[in-house]
């Protein structure tokens, strides 16, 4: 995974820009000695803000790119004259990267339509100039207020594939033949477990000029939510697809057994998956006569759809795909559900090589200076300086 192009795990280092501090100045000119403050407003620090792309396929972008930060906020100066605001930070990421804070794993946003942006962190607040504090019995203010300080984060980015289709089954169970057979992709097949290391993507052809996209993840094996083989890192991959298939080779020891422990380790993972549609197809059923399949039929679930299907020769591909494009059209089904429930990060699936990565900063004098407002007490900024409330007067949203 280091050295391929489809990252779907990145963890950054973000700041937003500090706010600049107001001016203290005072209005001097010929013949006018006593002009009074006129200190002008800081600029508000840069935000970091999320876009969606649907262009972007990866997080490959940002797998260099580990420390962002935005620009700070100027200081006023005299005449009133406001500070020049940080410059905003925009991170296109593709469409159903979701974000979590590094420390404690919560959930903070996501990114599902194209366009769309979210501030993920807010720049500081400008610093009001002296002129804001004078009054009739405070003729000559002598202070201002700072910027408010910069906010840093470590965040991780995590890419949900958006799929119609997701494919769920142990290692060797046929579904990378089956992706190959029904769309267009290529993905790696072979003869040993594990082959598949990446999530794949597929356009399947349907009946008049229709289609819809099947994802394939790596295989998963009972213990997956404990860490072993590959853990549950890319079932986050099948969070959105609208219909789960299940695949079962037709030469398992138990097919009812090894689909329940599949669905054990989904609900392991996110409950909220048992809600999905589900379809259990038995795959290379070549090896597999007329009489047989009836005699298995009656062991199999009977709560679910199943389909006896096979990729080499073809049987039973077009009953499969009528069977996935009923449930894909379901109006229960919808892709992408707007209430999907992301679970928090654990250390069962998150990426060692990512998380023991170390954020090297060199301190600079801005981040000293940033050091010496955030000593400032934050309830400061909502308390009222000569009849003057910060939090009645300024829009926290239109600095």
């Amino acid at each position: 995974m280091a050295d391929s192009n489809f990252i779907d795990y990145v963890k950054i280092l973000c700041r937003s820009g500090k706010g600049g501090a107001g001016s203290r100045h005072f209005y001097r000119a010929k013949y006018i000695p006593k002009g009074g403050p006129d200190g002008g407003d800081g600029g508000r620090g840069g935000h970091i803000i999320l876009k969606g792309n649907q262009n972007m396929w990866t997080l490959l972008p940002l797998k260099y790119r580990r420390h962002i930060f935005a620009g700070n906020g100027q200081p006023g100066t005299g005449g009133r004259s406001f500070g020049k605001d940080g410059e905003d930070v925009i991170i296109e990421v593709p469409c159903g990267t979701v974000v979590f804070d590094a420390e404690t794993g919560e959930y903070l946003c996501e990114v599902t339509d194209d366009g769309q942006e979210i501030k993920l962190l807010k720049g500081g607040r400008g610093g009001l100039g002296n002129w804001h504090f004078k009054s009739a019995t405070n003729r000559t203010p002598r202070y201002a207020q700072p910027g408010e300080p910069a906010i840093e984060k470590s965040v991780i980015l995590e890419l949900k594939l958006l799929a119609d289709v997701g494919l769920v089954g142990f290692p060797n169970a046929g579904k990378s033949t089956l992706l190959s057979a029904l769309s267009s992709a290529r993905p790696k097949i072979a003869d040993y477990p594990f082959t598949t290391m990446e999530p794949q993507l597929g356009i399947v052809s349907y009946r008049d000029n229709r289609s819809f996209v099947m994802a394939d993840i790596p295989g998963i094996i009972e213990g997956a939510s404990e860490g072993k083989g590959l853990g549950l890192r890319f079932l986050r991959h099948i969070e959105r697809n609208a219909v789960l298939l299940f695949l079962v080779p037709a030469d398992a020891p138990d097919i009812t057994q090894e689909y329940e422990v599949l669905l054990s380790e989904l609900e392991k993972f996110n409950p909220q998956l048992m809600d999905k549609h589900r379809i259990l197809a038995i795959s290379k059923s070549d090896l597999l006569d007329e009489e047989l399949m009836e005699e298995i039929r009656p062991t199999l679930p009977q709560d679910i759809p199943t389909v006896f299907i096979s990729a080499a020769t073809g049987y039973g591909l077009t009953e499969l795909k009528d069977i996935l494009w009923r449930a894909i059209t379901d109006e229960n089904n919808r892709l992408a559900t707007p209430d999907i429930i992301h679970r928090p990060l654990d250390g069962h699936h998150r990426v060692r090589e990512e998380d023991e990565f170390i954020f090297e900063n060199v301190p600079s004098a801005d981040d000293e200076e940033a050091e010496d407002l955030q000593s400032i007490s934050p309830e400061s900024w909502g308390e009222e300086v000569d009849g003057y409330d910060w939090d009645e007067d300024i829009d926290p949203e239109n600095p």
